[in-house]
């Protein structure tokens, strides 16, 4: 199996998909309209002590391309030599030694910002979040403070207060074994994270998280993220080390594509931006997956979807691979002019075609 292919997939349907939940099993006491669908523009709940209600299944997260390189908003100064290099280190092995990906642990941080499901329980004096893998967090409401010296710990230490109808989370504690995302963007057990969660309506969460680190950042960074409800499903678990066997196999680049480079005026030639259309061309509303390929002092990036440029290590003169986000193989016509790149998933080949 294709680790990377697997991701690419993932990254693509992932703010769209369900993953493994129940079918067809009605969320009982929600708005609904006439022909029963759920109403998700219908007034936002207020729970029984009068605060906002952020009770139920939701799809949580930043943007597809900030889930691949979260700092994509930060300029290469605020990013410590160090935090660069150990990214650049884990984009050319491909991401093998993922703790969460290929290690099946958790998330940490990953689990606050990237696009997937959680489950939100809530008190007047604690909000528990149940996620897909077993994990879970405790948000505590009732005035404590955050631990001064805390074991470090995989998912942090949570309190909670509300700022009229917004809950602000402040996280510390976390232990330094996790990434930021799939770039490999690393921290310390410095690191503190300040959530803000608006339930605007029924269905849908905005969602803003700010990443303070500076043992490894040299000023914090605030992603917009959200959410929408997932009714009419239900949790259920996901175990990453059950039958887990990519693991072992997983190397990195071989001997012979760590030999390969790529002259410059071959790499200019596949700067542009691709889109794969959508699967219904006529549906103007349908998402659209856009890639934008730059030549930077020498060497490609691949921005998706507008946000998290990452490095494409070169595999042939033709295919690129950024780490775990599949591999990418420029198509050139009978004049020798680039018009589509193949991007290849687990799934599938698509054909995104050159726009410009």
């Amino acid at each position: 199996m294709d680790i990377r292919a697997v991701l690419l997939s993932w990254l693509l349907t992932a703010p769209f998909a369900l993953h493994a939940q129940w079918l067809d099993y009605p969320t009982p006491g929600i708005p609904r309209t006439p022909d029963g669908k759920p109403n998700l523009s219908a007034p936002a709940p207020k729970a029984a002590d009068g605060k906002p209600d952020l009770s139920g299944l939701w799809r949580l997260g930043v943007e597809v391309g900030i889930g691949a390189n979260i700092t994509a908003d930060l300029a290469p100064a605020d990013i410590q030599p160090w935090i660069a290099a150990l990214s650049r280190q884990r984009l050319e092995e491909f991401g093998k030694d993922d703790p969460e990906i290929t290690g099946c642990r958790p998330g940490g941080p990953r689990h606050i910002t990237r696009a997937g499901m959680a489950k939100i329980v809530q008190t007047p004096a604690l909000i528990v979040m149940l996620y897909e893998d077993l994990a879970y967090r405790q948000i505590f409401l009732d005035g404590r403070a955050l631990p001064q010296d805390p074991n470090p710990d995989w998912m942090g230490y949570s309190v909670g207060h509300w700022d009229g109808d917004t809950l602000v989370v402040e996280t510390a504690g976390f232990n330094d074994r996790t990434w930021l995302d799939f770039a490999g963007h690393g921290h310390t057990e410095a690191l503190r994270m300040i959530e803000r969660y608006r339930r605007r309506d029924f269905g849908h969460m905005d969602l803003r998280v700010t990443l303070d680190d500076s043992k490894a950042y040299n000023k914090p960074w605030t992603v917009s993220a959200g959410g929408t409800l997932a009714a009419d499903t239900e949790l259920l678990e996901y175990v990453c080390s059950e039958n887990e066997k990519d693991q072992r196999h997983l190397v990195g680049r071989t001997s012979e594509e760590k030999k390969v480079t790529v002259a410059p005026e071959i790499l200019a030639q596949y700067a542009g931006v691709y889109e794969v259309a959508s699967p219904n061309a006529f549906d103007n509303r349908a998402p659209r997956n856009v890639f934008t390929i730059t030549l930077v002092n020498g060497e490609l990036l691949l921005d998706m979807q507008g946000k998290g440029k990452v490095p494409m290590i070169p595999l042939s003169e033709t295919m690129f691979s950024p780490r775990l986000l599949g591999t990418y193989q420029f198509v050139k016509n009978d004049q020798g002019v680039v018009t589509h790149m193949l991007v290849h998933s687990a799934e599938e080949v698509l054909t995104a075609v050159r726009r410009r």
